[in-house]
């Protein structure tokens, strides 16, 4: 791919049905990673939407897109989920899941924490670029990603996460493969890549950058999700019904 047809690529993704429904669907990600690695018959499947990704996605937008906010999430008044008042809210929204008032107020707070601590403004604000596309051929294999924010002061990258207890963020980096992200984004962009994260429990803020053992173990596992797919997926000669997971205990 040259540099010119990479550009207009790049243009294309910046449209979020692209990126997601599009022409970013040749392109592998780092949320292939969890399913390459742990259940390959799930590949190329939609995953359902859960309250979490609600969540993480109000807060993200809120924080570097506000514009989109209205758009793409709306909420309902309704006490739960199993209300009259839910069920027809959804219809009329053609949505799979909607976002609760009192599930927003609590998201609010959480904005609000981050956007007055000088510490997250000294890594949001400035010179940046906020959801960024980007792709790069890694080891033959066409990547994509998308920054949550670009620090050009700074010369790193910032990304934002939710955490259902920040004293485990070390552990569920590991298990939601931000090791794997943090390396892809590194290939992509050409800078560091820091985390920054919320508790929703006790809304404490922690930033974390990534070590190089961080790093190396990202790319371990996109070598290994790698030989998964070609092996798995693109083999004509081989039927994904016939798979099954062996080890020895």
């Amino acid at each position: 791919m040259t540099k010119a047809e990479q550009s207009k690529v790049i243009e294309l993704l910046r449209i979020d049905e692209e990126y997601y429904n599009g022409v970013g669907t040749q392109f592998r990600s780092n949320s292939d990673i969890y399913k390459l690695l742990n259940d390959p018959e799930q590949f190329g499947k939609p995953t359902p939407n859960n309250i979490n990704f609600l969540v993480g996605g109000y807060i993200h937008t809120a924080i570097l897109e506000p514009e989109k906010l209205k758009a793409n999430y709306p909420y309902v008044d309704a006490t739960t989920r199993n209300t009259k008042l839910y069920k027809e809210a959804i219809a009329e929204a053609g949505a799979e899941m909607m976002l609760l008032k009192k599930e927003v107020d609590r998201c609010e707070v959480m904005i609000e924490k981050i956007l007055n601590n000088e510490v997250c403004a000294s890594l949001l604000k400035g010179d940046t670029i906020n959801e960024e596309p980007g792709i790069k051929k890694i080891n033959g294999t066409w990547w994509k990603g998308k920054a949550d924010c670009i620090n050009k002061d700074q010369g790193i990258l910032v990304d934002i996460k939710t955490t259902g207890d920040i004293n485990k963020f070390r552990r569920s980096a590991q298990i939601y493969n931000y090791d794997s992200q943090a390396y892809i984004y590194k290939e992509i962009f050409g800078y560091d890549l820091v985390f920054l994260v919320i508790c929703k429990k006790t809304h404490q803020i922690g930033v974390y950058d990534c070590s190089e053992e961080f790093y190396a173990r990202g790319k371990e596992k996109v070598a290994t999700a790698m030989l998964a797919y070609n092996t798995l997926i693109d083999d004509p000669l081989f039927d994904l019904k016939d798979y099954v997971k062996s080890e020895t205990l």
